[in-house]
């Protein structure tokens, strides 16, 4: 079986609406990267050029100048094993690649979760990309599970982020923990774990502020903030969640790499994915920080945001090739 007749059965194993979200959602991206590859992949013959044009196209997508290196490496190698010698039969083996980049070891575990108590998710990231709202999104997601959901609104230096905070609990009907501006980041998570345990609820989303300009002191205070939650729920922080705005590119990369280097990230948010054409960032971000997307934002709705999945991002980009291949729908 041909990789795009599987990654189409790998796709059709969920729901309907899931593939149409991420087809939209990526819809720029795959516009400006797989529509650039058409004229790639419809030339005589693969030879130099070809690789070097195909360079450019990964770079200009922001896939990154080391990880588009290790894309074509691997193209060359796997075209030299398998003998090939059409362009056209560069498309399934160049969705295979990224399939494979995108995964990396043990990404399809999920999130992890505490099965014996509360839940601990600490959020970090730069102010202005979209944490609050992946906040209140991810409450929304894990209450239509029936789950029981707070939040503690620790970023307590940003003016309104309290009360945004609040608006996403009003709107999503959960419990939100505060204190006032200027309080102790830790403090409020503190009081936001005991808040959950009396009350019976099964994960706590903790806000943090993102003052990247304070690196130092934020760094430090993130620190803290770890050590209180661990201190008070074994394991926990669960997951230690990095949001960062896909339409940034490189700058997204650069402020993963900062935040990696003072907090344990067990995973990415990539917001307002549907909001660039330069998608490839979540390949670059996959390769060179080895932590897994875990969750990706298609769109603004409540349901928009969607739990990372390789074949469905890879699938949205190729969506033409691979239904012109395996006969339509």
């Amino acid at each position: 079986m041909s990789f795009f007749k599987r990654l189409k059965e790998s796709v059709s194993r969920t729901t309907s609406s899931v593939t149409e979200k991420f087809k939209n959602g990526l819809s720029k991206t795959s516009a400006s990267l797989a529509g650039a590859m058409s004229s790639v992949f419809s030339r005589n013959k693969i030879d130099e050029e070809l690789y070097e044009e195909l360079e450019d196209i990964l770079i200009s997508a922001d896939v990154g100048v080391d990880t588009t290196m290790e894309i074509v490496d691997r193209l060359r190698v796997e075209v030299k094993e398998r003998k090939l010698k059409d362009p056209e039969e560069l498309k399934p083996l160049l969705s295979e690649i990224l399939v494979d980049m995108l995964k990396g070891e043990g990404d399809e575990a999920g999130m992890n979760q505490n099965p014996d108590g509360l839940t601990v998710i600490l959020f970090v990231g730069v102010n202005g990309v979209g944490k609050t709202t992946t906040i209140g999104k991810l409450a929304h997601h894990y209450k239509e599970e029936g789950k029981k959901v707070m939040l503690a609104a620790g970023d307590t230096f940003r003016a309104g982020a309290i009360e945004q905070l609040e608006i996403w609990g009003d709107r999503v009907g959960v419990d939100v923990i505060r204190h006032q501006e200027g309080s102790d980041p830790a403090a409020v998570i503190y009081d936001g774990i005991q808040a959950a345990r009396s009350r019976g609820a099964d994960i706590l989303l903790c806000d943090t502020a993102g003052r990247l300009q304070n690196k130092v002191n934020l760094m430090e205070e993130l620190k803290k903030v770890h050590r209180v939650i661990g201190r008070e729920v074994a394991d926990a922080p669960h997951e230690s969640l990095l949001v960062l705005d896909a339409t940034t590119g490189q700058n997204a990369l650069q402020q993963a790499k900062i935040f990696k280097e003072a907090t344990n990230i067990t995973g990415i948010v990539l917001t307002k994915m549907d909001g660039t054409a330069k998608g490839g960032i979540a390949l670059a971000i996959r390769r060179e920080l080895n932590v897994p997307v875990k969750w990706i934002g298609l769109g603004e709705k409540m349901d928009d945001l969607q739990p990372f999945n390789a074949e469905q991002f890879v699938h949205a980009l190729f969506a033409k090739e691979v239904e012109k291949e395996t006969g339509g729908a």
